[in-house]
């Protein structure tokens, strides 16, 4: 009996850290997407320039949690992972290259004198890019990936599709809103006000595709119909659009108000509503309609030798990020010939 809970349980374990691991970099990596997504169109090269320090102690380490929700895919799920890689290998590939692109730029824009625009456009547009990327394996994902005999079975340009595009399009917005909580909550004067201004706009766009992605999922794609719509789910499901809607004219208030962290803190209560939208249309699948948790998990000593690691690994970076938060807390603010924050 001990045995068989054991079978049933460790699964799900590794299934809810890998989706802990991937939520936070979501969510943590969201809010300096969004700076550089909303970059270009700030009015002052100053307010620009504030944007940049406001993440600049935290925006690489933010991406430690993308490596490590992969490796754990890779370690905890091969089966899963071996179906995924191929399915979406451009767009993973893709994102990784605006990923390090835009690291590049901030490292460059902070020296650059007479090529500084060519820099602001390259943060911007590798924030942008590497956001749909990530749609469109979010798209794909809900769609599901054309499997034959255990084996991804689609073309390199399978991942293409509306709903990507849709969901790219939401990511977008949702990390446009995370940014301009971010720099509501960390900025003052001038930065602020756009940035208060921005959020508007963002979370009409976010709000505006969440409608979209869930109407076009539940008409193209009948296993997430049958998930929402069906006796006795759709009972307990109801209440979760009616809270996202709160939710919005929450922030669409709140914009305006204080506390400055209520628009940066609705937002990633929406990204929690899109999360418990997302697992209730794939639960408990690794590789949407083909291979659940159970069946795609590695080997017992291979998870011993995983959770022996993550015992040691985890609780550092936690550790670590939530030191690098606490230290740089507080506004940041121009420091003579720099910016600093913090206490």
């Amino acid at each position: 009996m001990t045995e068989l809970m054991q079978a049933e349980y460790v699964p799900l374990f590794f299934g809810a850290l890998a989706a802990f691991c991937v939520t936070v970099y979501v969510l943590a990596d969201g809010l300096d997407l969004g700076v550089g997504i909303i970059f270009l169109v700030a009015p002052r090269d100053e307010d620009r320039d504030l944007m940049m320090a406001s993440i600049e102690p935290v925006w690489d380490g933010n991406e430690t949690w993308l490596v490590m929700g992969g490796t754990l895919l890779i370690a905890a799920f091969p089966a899963g992972y071996y179906i995924l890689l191929p399915a979406f290998y451009l767009p993973i590939m893709f994102m990784l290259f605006a990923l390090i692109f835009r690291g590049v730029a901030f490292g460059f824009r902070l020296q650059a004198t007479t090529f500084r625009l060519v820099w602001d456009i390259a943060f911007s547009a590798g924030s942008i890019f590497a956001t749909f990327c990530q749609g469109f394996i979010l798209g794909g994902l809900i769609n599901g990936v054309p499997v034959t005999e255990g084996m991804f079975s689609g073309g390199p340009f399978s991942f293409l599709s509306i709903l990507g595009v849709l969901c790219g399009a939401g990511l977008v917005g949702g990390y446009a809103l995370l940014g301009a909580g971010w720099l509501i909550w960390k900025t003052d004067g001038a930065t602020q006000v756009f940035a208060r201004e921005i959020a508007h706009a963002a979370l009409i766009l976010t709000g505006a595709m969440m409608a979209l992605v869930s109407a076009w999922s539940a008409l193209t794609v009948p296993e997430v119909a049958a998930r929402w719509f069906a006796w006795p789910n759709i009972a307990f499901l109801a209440p979760v659009p009616l809270v996202t809607l709160a939710v919005i004219l929450a922030a669409w208030r709140g914009i305006w108000g204080r506390p400055e962290a209520r628009t940066f803190i609705l937002g990633i209560a929406l990204f929690a509503l899109g999360l418990i939208g997302l697992v209730v249309s794939l639960w408990p699948y690794v590789v949407p309609r083909h291979l659940t948790v159970w069946d795609g998990t590695s080997d017992p000593q291979s998870l011993a030798f995983i959770a022996v690691g993550l015992v040691i690994i985890l609780p550092i970076v936690l550790a670590y990020q939530a030191h690098a938060y606490w230290v740089f807390r507080g506004k940041t603010v121009r420091l003579g010939g720099g910016y600093g924050g913090g206490h």
